[in-house]
C-alpha cells in the first residue's frame, strides 16, 4: 500500500484504488473527498499510467487550481505536473482552439462574457425590433441559453420574434468570430459527436476521466463525457446528490441518480465519514435529507461527539434576529476571543443581508460579502484587455469600439457610428469598415487621419502579438505608453486617489500577464485572454480567504466552505423553501439547498425564525418552514428568544456584558 493510501479510511481507500472501468464515489459532505480524488490520480500514476493520459474536470477554476496543486505534491519527479486539470470549459476552450475549423470557426476566436453577449444582444435587439416592441436583453439571452443548454431549437425565426433573436444573435457571433460559454460546451459536443476521426483522438489522448462535482453536471456535460468515454469506461465521477442545488441552472440530478443508465455496472463507494461536523449538527442533516425520494442513501456520521446540540431559536421580528445574532457574534468575540471569521450567516435571498448588515454596522462588527466587484470589471483592466482582445481578434466589434477613441484620439461618437452603420450594411466586422475606402472617403479628412492611425497601430502591434515566444508585458507595457494610457487617466482622476487606484489596477493586471507567461511557457495572447474569461465567469468573483471579518453568505455560495459557527436565519415558509419551489415543483431541492447550509457548520449551529418580517415596509406574519419539523429533536435546543430578552439577566449574564464592554473600550 502506497504511503498517500495508507492514511485514508478503508471506503476512501477501495475509490482511491479502483481504477478500471465506470467508478461512482458519493461522498458526502466533508467526507474528505478531494484528498480521495488527489490520491487516486497520484496511485494511478505510481502504479504506471501516463500522467498525460489523466484527465480530471472540475467545476470551477478554485478547485481546478487546488486539484493542480495537489496532485502535483503527491507524484514523484514531477509527474504530476502532466494531469490535464481543468474545467468543462476549459477543457472545450482548449479543444475547439485545436479543431476551431470543423465547428465553423477560425483559431482566433474570442470568449465573450457575460457583459459583451448583453452588449452584442441589445445591438441585435436595435436591428430586429420596431418602435412599439421592447424585449429585456437579459431575458432574451437567458432563453438562448436555455435553449443550447438543452439541446432544443428556439422555433422557426419568421414566425416567433425570440426565434429571430436567437438567430441573428447566432449568426452575429459567428461573423465575429466569438463564442458565448454555452458555445463553448454546445460546439465542443458537436465536435465529438459528429466527427470520429476527433474522437478517436482525443480517445487516445484522454485514458482516464475523474468528473468532480458530479450532481453539478447538465445534460450537454453528460453528453460531452459519453462521447468522450469509450468502452471499457474508465471514467469515475464523485458527487453527492443530496447536494445538488443548480436545477435552476440546468444541472440535471439524474445524472448521478441514475449513473449506471449511462456507464453500465459501476462500483459505487459511499463516503459516510465526515471529518468536518459534530454528531449533533450531522443527526439533524440526515433526519431532514432522508425525506427526499429518489436519492441514494446515505447516512454521514463523525468521531467528534461534541456536547453543543443545534440551536433552533424564534424571534419576534427580522431586527430582533439580526440583533441577536450580532450580539452573539460580539460576545463571542470579546469574551471567548473567537476571531470574527470563525463565523458565518448563511441566507437564502440577498434582501435578508442588508438587516443584517445594518446590525453588525451598529456593532463594529467587521464583515465580508461574498460577491463583490470583480477585478476584471475595473475601468482600466477591461480597457488594456480590449486592446489586447483585438490584437489578437480585430473583428470583435465590442472591444474595438471599446477602445476606439480610448484615450481621445479624434474619431468622435459620429465616426464610430457611421462605421457601425456601414459594417453592417455591408455584413463585415467594424475593423473592416475601419480599412475600408469606400468608409474612409465618406468621413472628414481629420477623422480619416485619426482612423488610419489607430488602424495602423493595431496592426503593428498585432504582428509582435502573435509571434511565436513574445513578451506579453514587454508588449502590454509598450502599448501602454504608445497610447500614451496613464496620461489619459492622469486627466479622467478626480481625485489623486482614483489615479493611485486605476494605476495599481494596472499594475495589479501587468503582474496576472507575467504570473500567467510564467506557468504557461508554450502559450501566447490567444490563450491568456481565454483564461481571463474562462476565470472570470461562472463563479464567485471574490476570494473569500482573501477578506477579514464575519462571512455573509447565500446558501448558494457556501456550498464547499466550512466555518466553526454557522447561523441560518430566516428558516421560514416562502423563505426556505423559497416560495417560487413550490409553483416550479423544486421543493426537493430547497431541501437539499438547507442541507448543504446545516452542513457549512463544524462545530455550532443556530437556526431561526420570525414571527414577523418586515416586506415592503410592512409587518407580515410569518410561519416557520415546513421543513423544520421534519428535524429530529434528539440533539436540539429550543429557545424562545423573545421571551429569554424579557427574563432579568442573570449575574452571569451581567458580568459578560461589561467584560464586553470594557474590552470593547480597551479596542477603541
Amino acid at each position: 500500500m502506497s504511503g498517500f493510501t495508507g492514511t485514508l479510511n478503508p471506503q476512501q481507500r477501495q475509490a482511491a484504488t479502483h481504477i478500471h472501468g465506470p467508478l461512482l464515489i458519493l461522498a458526502g459532505a466533508g467526507t474528505g473527498k478531494t484528498r480521495v480524488v488527489t490520491a487516486r490520480v497520484a496511485f494511478m500514476i505510481n502504479e504506471g499510467i501516463k500522467a498525460e493520459h489523466i484527465l480530471a474536470v472540475t467545476f470551477t477554476n478554485k478547485a481546478a487550481a487546488e486539484m493542480r496543486e495537489r496532485v502535483k505534491d503527491m507524484c514523484r519527479d514531477g509527474q504530476g505536473k502532466k494531469v490535464i486539470v481543468g474545467t468543462f470549459h476549459a477543457f472545450c476552450a482548449k479543444l475547439l482552439r485545436e479543431f476551431a475549423e470543423h465547428v465553423g470557426y477560425k483559431k482566433n476566436f474570442v470568449i465573450y462574457s457575460s457583459a459583451e453577449q448583453v452588449s452584442l444582444i441589445k445591438r441585435v435587439l436595435k436591428g430586429l425590433l420596431i418602435k412599439e416592441e421592447t424585449m429585456d436583453p437579459q431575458k432574451a439571452l437567458a432563453r438562448i441559453s436555455k435553449a443550447k443548454n438543452n439541446g432544443e431549437e428556439v422555433g422557426d425565426p419568421t414566425m416567433d420574434l425570440y426565434a429571430a433573436v436567437a438567430e441573428k444573435y447566432a449568426n452575429e457571433m459567428r461573423a465575429l468570430n466569438v463564442m458565448d460559454f454555452d458555445d463553448l460546451l454546445c460546439l465542443g459536443v458537436k465536435l465529438l459527436e459528429e466527427n470520429g476521426d476527433v474522437r478517436a483522438t482525443l480517445h487516445q489522448r484522454h485514458r482516464y476521466i475523474t468528473v468532480d462535482e458530479f450532481q453539478d453536471t447538465n445534460s450537454l456535460q453528460m453528453r460531452l463525457l459519453r462521447a468522450l468515454v469509450p468502452a471499457p469506461y474508465n471514467v469515475c465521477v464523485v458527487g453527492d446528490d443530496d447536494q445538488s442545488i443548480y436545477g435552476w441552472r440546468g444541472a440535471e440530478i439524474t445524472n448521478i441518480t441514475e449513473f449506471e443508465n449511462f456507464f453500465p455496472n459501476p462500483t459505487v463507494v459511499k463516503l459516510e465519514e465526515n471529518y468536518r461536523s459534530t454528531t449533533a449538527i450531522l443527526h439533524t442533516a440526515n433526519s431532514l435529507i432522508k425525506n427526499n425520494a429518489g436519492r441514494r442513501e446515505k447516512q454521514l456520521w463523525s468521531r467528534n461527539i461534541n456536547v453543543d446540540p443545534v440551536r433552533l431559536v424564534v424571534v419576534e421580528d427580522d431586527a430582533e434576529e439580526a440583533e441577536m445574532i450580532a450580539k452573539e457574534i460580539e460576545a463571542g468575540f470579546y469574551n471567548n476571543k473567537e476571531p470574527w471569521e470563525s463565523y458565518a450567516v448563511l441566507f437564502r435571498t440577498n434582501d435578508q443581508s442588508r438587516i443584517l448588515e445594518q446590525a453588525f454596522r451598529a456593532k463594529k462588527i467587521t464583515y465580508r460579502v461574498v460577491g463583490a466587484r470583480s477585478f476584471f470589471d475595473r475601468r482600466e483592466v477591461k480597457d488594456i484587455l480590449s486592446y489586447l482582445t483585438i490584437l489578437h481578434n480585430p473583428h470583435d466589434d465590442i472591444s474595438l469600439l471599446r477602445v476606439l477613441n480610448t484615450p481621445t484620439r479624434g474619431i468622435g461618437g459620429t465616426t464610430a457610428e457611421l462605421a457601425r452603420d456601414h459594417s453592417m450594411v455591408k455584413q463585415f466586422s467594424i475593423w473592416v469598415a475601419l480599412c475600408d475606402e469606400d468608409f474612409l472617403r465618406q468621413i472628414p479628412e481629420k477623422s480619416r487621419t485619426a482612423v488610419r492611425g489607430f488602424t495602423e497601430l493595431i496592426c503593428k502591434y498585432a504582428s509582435s502579438a502573435s509571434a511565436q515566444g513574445t513578451d506579453l508585458v514587454t508588449l502590454t507595457e509598450a502599448l501602454i505608453k504608445e497610447v500614451e494610457y496613464m496620461e489619459y487617466l492622469q486627466k479622467m482622476a478626480k481625485k489623486p486617489e482614483e489615479y493611485n487606484a486605476w494605476e495599481n489596477g494596472i499594475s495589479l493586471f501587468l503582474t496576472q500577464i507575467a504570473n500567467f507567461q510564467e506557468n504557461n511557457r508554450s502559450e501566447g495572447l490567444g490563450e491568456f485572454i481565454d483564461s481571463v474569461t474562462l476565470n472570470d465567469e461562472r463563479e464567485d468573483k471574490d476570494d473569500i480567504e482573501k477578506k477579514k471579518g464575519v462571512c455573509l453568505i447565500t446558501l448558494h455560495a457556501s456550498k464547499g466552505l466550512e466555518f466553526p459557527i454557522v447561523y441560518l436565519p430566516g428558516i421560514e415558509q416562502g423563505i426556505v423553501p423559497h416560495k417560487r419551489s413550490f409553483e416550479e415543483g423544486r421543493v426537493d431541492e430547497e431541501r437539499r439547498l438547507f442541507y448543504v447550509g446545516i452542513t457549512r457548520a463544524r462545530q455550532k449551529l443556530t437556526l431561526s425564525f420570525v414571527r414577523f418580517r418586515t416586506k415592503w415596509g410592512q409587518k407580515q406574519s410569518s410561519l416557520p418552514s415546513a421543513f423544520l419539523n421534519e428535524l429530529d429533536r434528539t440533539h436540539m435546543h429550543e429557545v424562545d428568544y423573545t421571551m429569554h430578552m424579557k427574563e432579568t439577566p442573570t449575574q452571569e449574564e451581567n458580568t459578560n456584558f461589561f467584560a464586553g464592554l470594557k474590552a470593547m473600550l480597551v479596542q477603541e
